[in-house]
């Protein structure tokens, strides 16, 4: 029997008695583990190998993950913060205990993100607790980052870690995971028969030649054959983000709606961001617990005069009969007050206005697709930036039902046709109300929008004597719905999935 030197070097480096991996072959034959691994393939073709496989999965602490395993999580710095300035007795400014653990940048946010998870206390409105019962030393990510800081590569099946703190070190990115596939390789009863019989080697070719060509020689060599179910190396190549995707299809939708699109500054006014939405300046909202002030610059130089006077007059006194206003402080300074934009909605006073653009006049649409700024306590659904879809549509004798139907025309177009409404209140519309989106995979009821009616008192001041329709809707959460992503963080962020965000199609 004659076969290629390559498949003759593995038949004689494998055994009949037990399996032998590729790697093992490779070393015994002096060949590189793919010339082993085609020429596997080959002779279990001929009948003369077996060949099995099995796929093994190790872990590896990321280069984060071997510095908390080093230090500690910072969710754990935060909670002994947290109990040194007694939040275990009552609530602390948050900021003092951040001041006091240490923690920077990033850290800062993988703390807050992780420290209710986990039952160290509670963080709301700017203030944290402490649970006194809580046990750092019992916390089952700080642990298994010890356990796996003295391996380089783990096999999964020999690290002593429960398999929901691994999948949730992997989703911190505290961990890598690496699959890889094990071949084995084994004589079969007619190898051994043969290898007793005697095998030649047949002198094969593995490529064409120039000298092959020109010499002529390529007609009398024998070509090894070539091998189409070897494994070829992966690549993982660039893609376009989920949410750029959800952004792109959303503007499309809206355009192909009749809606232009609106621009505007991040960092804005007071008085544009809440002053004209006839929001109090002593609502809670307003406070620097909920929003991001500016340092430098503080305040804006430019407002129109004559729309301040409006707005201004129309917080202390009302409009109309039925109006009475608000009857609380009202200051101009700080309604020139810096501040990131908690809601796009800055960007609708501003075109209502007239100053963005000049005048509109009625029939009008307009939308954005923009980042908006809040001081929120992190979970699934809240992250202290996130993408909302602000919109709305000037008319006359406009309705609650004309609003709805443009909903259920708007998300119709992603697959959503079970959209929930709930009555709300806002202080610049009425009627108001909020929507809902069943989540595909947990059956949860997820709040993906908040809408209504402008108030005449917000619409007077700004110049518009006509219906104003108006939404902000969560583009995160839209994507959660259509991808069937369950946590916000999974999508954007620190603690983003990169597997996930890998595979994950928006569709439509």
């Amino acid at each position: 029997m004659q076969l290629p030197e390559q498949q003759v070097a593995v038949l004689e480096a494998a055994s009949a008695d037990e399996a032998t991996s590729v790697d093992a072959l490779a070393e015994r034959a002096d060949l590189p583990p793919e010339t082993v691994t085609g020429a596997a393939f080959e002779l279990e073709t001929e009948g003369l190998v077996a060949v099995e496989e099995r796929v093994d999965e190790t872990v590896t602490l990321t280069d984060e993950g071997a510095d908390y395993a080093t230090a500690t999580l910072p969710e754990i710095r935060l909670y002994e913060a947290a109990l040194e300035a007694g939040a275990d007795e009552e609530p602390v400014q948050m900021g003092q205990v951040i001041g006091a653990s240490g923690l920077e940048g990033p850290q800062v946010d993988i703390a807050l993100s992780n420290y209710a998870r986990k039952g160290y206390g509670t963080i709301d409105s700017g203030e944290i607790t402490a649970d006194p019962d809580a046990d750092p030393s019992a916390d089952a990510e700080a642990n298994a980052l010890e356990a796996l800081s003295d391996a380089d590569e783990a096999p999964v099946d020999a690290v002593d870690v429960d398999a929901d703190t691994i999948d949730q070190l992997d989703r911190r990115g505290l961990l890598e995971r690496r699959e890889s596939t094990v071949r084995e390789v084994i004589l079969t009863e007619r190898a051994v028969t043969e290898l007793m019989a005697g095998i030649e080697t047949a002198e094969t070719v593995g490529q064409v030649t120039p000298e092959l060509l020109t010499s002529g020689d390529w007609e009398d060599v024998e070509f090894a054959e070539y091998n189409v179910e070897a494994d070829a190396e992966e690549f993982e190549g660039g893609k376009v983000h989920v949410l750029r995707q959800m952004s792109e299809r959303v503007k499309d939708v809206l355009v192909g709606m009749g809606f232009q699109e609106m621009d505007g500054p991040h960092v804005d006014a007071d008085f544009w961001i809440n002053d004209c939405l006839f929001m109090p300046q002593d609502h809670p909202a307003r406070t620097h617990w909920d929003r991001f002030a500016m340092e430098q610059p503080s305040h804006i130089d430019e407002l129109p005069e004559d729309l301040v006077a409006d707005v201004e007059r129309v917080h202390r006194e009302g409009l109309g009969e039925d109006s009475e206003g608000y009857h609380s402080p009202w200051d101009e300074d700080f309604a020139r007050a810096l501040a990131l934009r908690g809601h796009t909605t800055s960007l609708s006073t501003r075109y209502l206005s007239g100053t963005q653009i000049g005048e509109i006049e009625p029939p009008a649409r307009f939308f954005s697709v923009e980042k908006a700024y809040r001081n929120d306590t992190l979970d699934a659904t809240h992250l202290l930036e996130f993408y909302q879809i602000e919109g709305w549509v000037m008319a006359e004798d406009l309705s609650v039902r004309d609003l709805m139907g443009t909903f259920e025309e708007f998300y119709a177009q992603f697959g959503i046709e079970d959209i929930q409404f709930k009555p709300h209140y806002n202080p610049y519309t009425e009627p108001s109300f909020e929507l809902f989106g069943t989540h595909p995979t947990t059956g949860e009821l997820i709040e993906i929008g908040n809408s209504g009616i402008f108030r005449e008192e917000m619409l007077e001041p700004l110049g518009v004597d006509c219906d104003v329709m108006a939404w902000g809707l969560a583009l995160e959460r839209l994507a959660m719905l259509t991808t069937g992503a369950e946590d916000i963080r999974d999508l954007h962020g620190t603690l983003a999935d990169l597997e996930f965000l890998r595979n994950a199609e928006v569709t439509y």
